[in-house]
């Protein structure tokens, strides 16, 4: 009967306990209206859906991508959402246009209240296809252009004592995945970037957010590029990445990812599989080294391995189609 009362108590008290934190962090969420979020890569996919929840939130909006037709495009989509938006065309590996876009956002808007870094280069292929260029442009998108953006905006942060960073890493920056080392090796170094640096922001009033998703439906397999045997390699990148059992949606991570940042999470893991692959390396990281080493001997092309031709998806698309 005293065992009884005791598992009924300590159910109790978990339970209450639970309830008092996420009552914590419901009151302690912060009022995103009026404020003005910068989202660098903001023209489709995951950028796109985020910029729609900051917009639905309050905020006004400067979104900056490479391509002026998708931009205009999504500033209309945004606008009839009822956003304030001003869109930039940006190349984020050219620090020159990196600049220009935050000198543009504090001429309409004043001081940047949100900084979010989306804007993502992908390589898929095996290590004997890929050039050392390739390690250098996905270090220049996917980690020199994040601590470029957060350099011209933090010193505002620490000077007003306010300001929310996010990140979007991957769990390519955890786990070394094969046929995706350029991304992996610059994604691993975006998430020791964000974390570390969020660590030393936080006692100055600004919270880094660091999310780390697995795979999820943004559409990026026509934008990315490819090598070795090139359309099997996007057979298996197209289908993991779009299969609904595998990826989750971007509206619904874009929701979850401003209630963090909301809210002033550190860090925010998205997907099953992102979470039990993060577990597992810790935990077991022989076993998931001798996975990785199966999935390569399955993807292995051969001699086709070795074609460092580079051809990006919707071009291989195309040409499947014609």
């Amino acid at each position: 009967m005293r065992r009884t009362n005791w598992a009924a108590w300590l159910a109790g008290t978990t339970a209450f306990a639970a309830a008092a934190a996420g009552l914590a962090r419901r009151r302690r969420r912060a009022d995103l209206r009026g404020q003005v979020a910068l989202v660098f890569g903001g023209s489709r996919g995951l950028g796109l859906a985020l910029a729609r929840e900051l917009g639905a939130a309050g905020c006004r909006l400067v979104i900056a991508a490479r391509d002026e037709g998708e931009l205009a495009e999504a500033r209309r989509d945004l606008e009839a959402g009822g956003a304030e938006v001003l869109a930039q065309r940006c190349d984020v590996g050219n620090p020159p246009e990196l600049e220009s876009v935050v000198a543009a956002a504090r001429g309409r808007f004043g001081a940047i209240d949100i900084l979010v870094n989306v804007a993502g280069l992908i390589h898929v292929g095996p290590a004997e296809s890929m050039t050392l260029d390739n390690f250098r442009d996905a270090l220049a998108v996917n980690f020199w252009a994040p601590l470029r953006a957060m350099d011209a905006v933090v010193a505002e942060m620490r000077a007003r004592r306010r300001g929310r960073i996010v990140n979007i890493t991957s769990i390519g920056g955890v786990l070394a995945v094969p046929h995706l080392l350029p991304y992996a090796c610059a994604k691993a170094a975006a998430v020791a970037l964000s974390d570390g640096l969020g660590a030393e922001l936080r006692k100055d009033g600004v919270v880094v957010t660091t999310v780390i998703p697995g795979l999820m439906r943004t559409g990026s397999f026509p934008f990315a590029f490819f090598k070795g045997d090139a359309t099997r390699e996007l057979a298996w990148f197209r289908w993991l990445s779009t299969a609904p059992v595998s990826a989750m949606s971007v509206q619904r991570a874009a929701r979850r990812i401003v209630a963090a940042v909301a809210r002033g999470d550190g860090q925010l893991v998205l997907t099953l599989s992102a979470k039990v692959g993060r577990l597992a390396t810790a935990l077991m990281p022989g076993v998931v080294r001798r996975l990785f080493v199966l999935a390569n001997r399955l993807l292995s092309s051969g001699a086709r391995d070795r074609d460092k031709r580079e051809r990006r998806g919707r071009e291989l698309l195309g040409a499947a189609a014609g």
